[in-house]
């Protein structure tokens, strides 16, 4: 049956949880959108910028684009509203959408979590929206129409002992269906083993057709789902293993999915499913926080874990992974074309990544946004705006290129419990660097002991190297030589990103055994 118009009392949210849906045709052909080619641009030489355009938002958490012509942007702020902004008039003053009656806004996680506008917008003025609701924080999808207010919920996941790992992101695919990522159910250490189990919905994407309807259902689950025929699994379930999948996107020109996955504390990651044909990915939690095993009894033998492409430690800087996007606009395409930014909710470091063309994956830190980001957006036409939590602003983002004005070459020489690595850091502008402060970290469980031709402190997250009073200047073309001698407790990998008085250099690195 065809999609429903009409709107459900709230309470179906419990009601609906109690019934196994039924299966949906098989998926349409995916669509995807063209782009110009990808950008070659090393991604070292990419640097990014803000400029706040909006301020007063109530803790945005969300960005969506209504593809209607207006050239506006909805922005869902954690309350339970829906607020429009455009670029010439700003932000206008009256939500387009208010849920606050609805919502469950306690605890820093709980709220209004995603919106997305529905495909066929404006013709369907309806926005798909997830959020916690009162009065025990259930983790809600429903549908609110624009014109009346009317809300429809389609699903929901209880979620009452714990308030964090809420999830999440709603998304339509490249083949029409919904996506929504939902957290582990929350608290630490996956204390329900949500992630690998598959009669839950906590820890995992899902993958709903609301198009039509399937019996009682507001909704159908495509017959192409991997675990449609499990038994005893959720058939609404596209991928697991996640704890606290926070954003994730698609690639508009491959349909490819990327998704950012918050950690436990030791790993921040991120996720590529280049082959979004390919279902049923398994991204490890709880058995593996990162490439690293958490927790051993979650483990099976013979699963067939789906690695991240992309890692770093909160204990080196950030504390939570914030997922973004692939850059498929115009205005940048040459630059960065092709090329994911992400950012992290603390640090606010923004990393480029894409595809090296032989199996792996290039980054580089190439900036900073503003503090406390919860989401990456794009407007229709792929040009990327971003927001914060604190103190409530909407920026606009530009990139730039940037060519590095400094190199740093590490040569580290390992054994036992030991390291030491001699640093050679080289002016590649064209003018003096008269003073210098050099920025990077270090892998988990190094502690330096001492150093040389340096002024080096090493914080909780970052060694900040200053220079030492007979080599402050550096000529253009010219090198200075530091190093330090440190501690390790296993993981003796050089540092992989450093920055020299706050712009990105160039990094090389090399490591052998000693004897």
């Amino acid at each position: 049956m065809l999609r429903r118009r009409s709107t459900a009392p709230l309470f179906l949210a419990l009601v609906l949880a109690l019934f196994a849906p039924l299966t949906a045709a098989a998926a349409p052909e995916p669509t995807v959108t063209g782009s110009g080619p990808a950008a070659d641009v090393p991604l070292e030489e990419l640097a990014v910028t803000t400029t706040q355009v909006a301020s007063g938002l109530r803790r945005p958490i969300d960005i969506a684009a209504p593809d209607d012509g207006s050239g506006r942007l909805f922005i869902a702020e954690k309350r339970g509203t829906v607020r429009a902004y455009h670029p010439d008039t700003g932000l206008a003053p009256e939500p387009v959408a208010d849920l606050t009656d609805v919502v469950d806004e306690s605890g820093n996680e709980r709220g209004l979590l995603a919106i997305v506008p529905d495909p066929a917008f404006p013709e369907v003025r309806d926005l798909y929206v997830v959020y916690s609701a009162l009065p025990d924080g259930a983790i809600t999808l429903a549908r609110y129409g624009l014109d009346d207010g009317g809300l429809e919920v389609l699903l929901a996941q209880e979620h009452a002992e714990y308030s964090n790992h809420n999830g999440g992101t709603l998304a339509f695919g490249p083949d029409g269906y919904l996506y929504w990522t939902i957290g582990d159910g929350g608290g630490a250490g996956d204390p329900f083993d949500s992630g690998q189990r598959l009669d839950t919905l906590l820890g995992k994407l899902l993958r709903i057709d609301v198009n039509r309807t399937c019996g009682d259902l507001p909704y159908c689950v495509p017959e192409d789902n991997p675990f449609t025929r499990t038994a005893g699994a959720r058939p609404e379930i596209w991928a697991y293993g996640l704890r606290n999948p926070w954003r994730f996107s698609f690639d508009p020109a491959d349909g490819s999915l990327w998704l950012g996955d918050v950690g436990q504390g030791r790993w921040e990651e991120i996720d590529h499913v280049a082959r979004p044909e390919q279902p049923g990915a398994n991204f490890g939690w709880s058995c593996r926080e990162g490439f690293q095993v958490f927790d051993e009894a979650q483990c099976a033998g013979d699963a067939d874990y789906t690695d991240p492409v992309f890692t770093y430690s909160p204990q080196t800087g950030g504390c939570a992974v914030v997922g973004g996007r692939v850059y498929r606009g115009e205005r940048y395409a040459g630059l960065l074309g092709g090329t994911y930014i992400g950012t992290d909710y603390c640090s606010s470091a923004v990393w480029a990544l894409r595809p090296d063309g032989r199996g792996g994956y290039e980054q580089a830190e190439i900036g900073q946004f503003p503090t406390q980001i919860t989401d990456v957006g794009e407007t229709v036409d792929g040009e990327f705006y971003v927001v914060n939590d604190l103190p409530g602003g909407l920026h606009k983002v530009a990139f730039e290129r940037q060519r590095p004005t400094c190199a740093l070459d590490v040569a580290s020489t390992t054994w036992g419990g030991g390291l030491s690595a001699d640093l050679t850091l080289t002016n590649t502008g064209s003018t003096p660097i008269d003073g210098w402060t050099l920025k990077f970290p270090l892998a988990i469980g190094q502690t330096v002991i001492s150093d040389w031709n340096t002024d080096l402190f090493q914080g909780s997250d970052m060694i900040t190297a200053a220079n030492a009073a007979h080599n402050a200047v550096i000529e253009p073309g010219e090198s200075v030589s530091l190093g330090y001698l440190a501690s390790h407790t296993g993981d003796v990998s050089p540092p992989k990103r450093a920055t020299l008085n706050g712009d990105a250099c160039t990094l090389t690195a090399s490591a052998r055994a000693a004897g």
